[in-house]
């Protein structure tokens, strides 16, 4: 195991995690700050509240692109030697934790983040893409359908471990169903607000456009 080498892993997991992709979008091609706009959030579900779908989607594809790429650095690190493979899926979710974490808490935004969900869901994908891209389909069906990409995101987080308990997508380490689950409890953690605003239908729709709170 080489120590320095999974440390940098790590550290270049949460810049590449941190990267504020709402952020910039907003400033460069809006002119606004997208956290002063919607739920207060630099992530995909405001950029779609404020901005509109073409918005939303550039920056939901960048985020889940960004959480792939990160967690990807486990298998480079594999290559490099650090860790033997057996360790491999261990270290993958560590590592894109980390990344969800620099989305959450960005170094280059005075850590006003995203909630993580697009992370979450590049990070997965890069650890079982069959069962990611049918999250990821789950996600888009459920936004297409009722307009909450707050809801989309937790019926695509609550369907990835229970794909995984099926004999189809069953992984080789049963440390991804557990990571599964709570990766699930996490979301809805983070969207507390939003179940609230769900169940008493005041939730915004992906339409809505720069309309502050």
């Amino acid at each position: 195991m080489d120590i320095l080498l999974i440390v940098v892993g790590f550290l270049a997991s949460y810049l590449v995690g941190s990267l504020p992709t709402a952020l910039w979008y907003g400033r460069t091609l809006h002119g606004i700050d997208i956290r002063e706009f919607g739920s207060g959030n630099a992530g995909a579900t405001n950029t779609f509240r404020v901005l509109g779908k073409r918005a939303g989607t550039i920056v939901m594809t960048i985020d889940i692109f960004k959480g792939w790429a990160a967690t990807s650095i486990a298998n480079v690190l594999l290559h490099l030697d650090a860790f033997t493979e057996p360790n491999l899926i261990t270290y993958q979710l560590f590592i894109g934790i980390v990344a969800v974490i620099g989305h959450i808490f960005p170094v280059y935004a005075n850590f006003r983040g995203g909630k993580g969900v697009a992370a979450l869901l590049g990070m997965v994908l890069a650890i079982h893409v069959e069962a990611a891209l049918l999250c990821i389909a789950i996600f888009l069906l459920v936004v297409l359908t009722s307009k909450y990409v707050s809801l989309g995101s937790m019926i695509a987080a609550l369907a990835f471990p229970l794909l995984l308990l099926m004999p189809r997508f069953s992984p080789d380490d049963p440390i991804l169903i557990v990571f599964g689950f709570a990766m699930f409890a996490i979301v809805v953690l983070t969207h507390q607000k939003n179940i609230i605003r769900l169940l008493h239908g005041e939730e915004s729709r992906a339409k809505i456009r720069l309309r502050k709170k």
